[in-house]
């Protein structure tokens, strides 16, 4: 999805290292209604090419709404589900952890308390 505003500027980048099975997708922008479909789709390639393990960093993400959180709940019920698998954040920056924090989600995640 490319931004409305600034056509050549993307409103989330997605970089996916590591292996197939244990894959790490490092983030950069936010992740709000405008971008979770474009986190869901590749949460679901991740998934369908055999990830068991998925690690989001975090580090570049200034700010999750529900919308955000929804698609990362759904791909960890996708990846329990279907392979047993996990979904992990890491490198959350303090205005996110805070979401995960107050909505209870964050040791869903592998995220521990602080």
């Amino acid at each position: 999805m490319s931004n409305p505003v600034m056509p050549d500027v993307p409103l989330i980048v997605l970089e996916a290292t590591g292996s197939a099975t244990e894959p790490t997708l490092r983030l950069e922008g936010e992740i709000d209604i405008a971008t979770a479909p474009q986190l869901r789709d590749a949460l679901t390639v991740l998934v369908d090419r055999g990830a068991r393990r998925i690690t989001l960093d975090l580090a570049g993400v200034r700010f999750v709404d529900s919308s955000g959180l929804g698609v990362l709940v759904g791909a960890l019920r996708k990846l329990e589900d279907n392979r047993r698998g996990r979904l992990l954040v890491e490198n959350v920056q303090d205005g996110v952890r805070k979401v995960f924090e107050i909505t209870g989600l964050g040791p869903m995640f592998g995220l521990a308390p602080r």
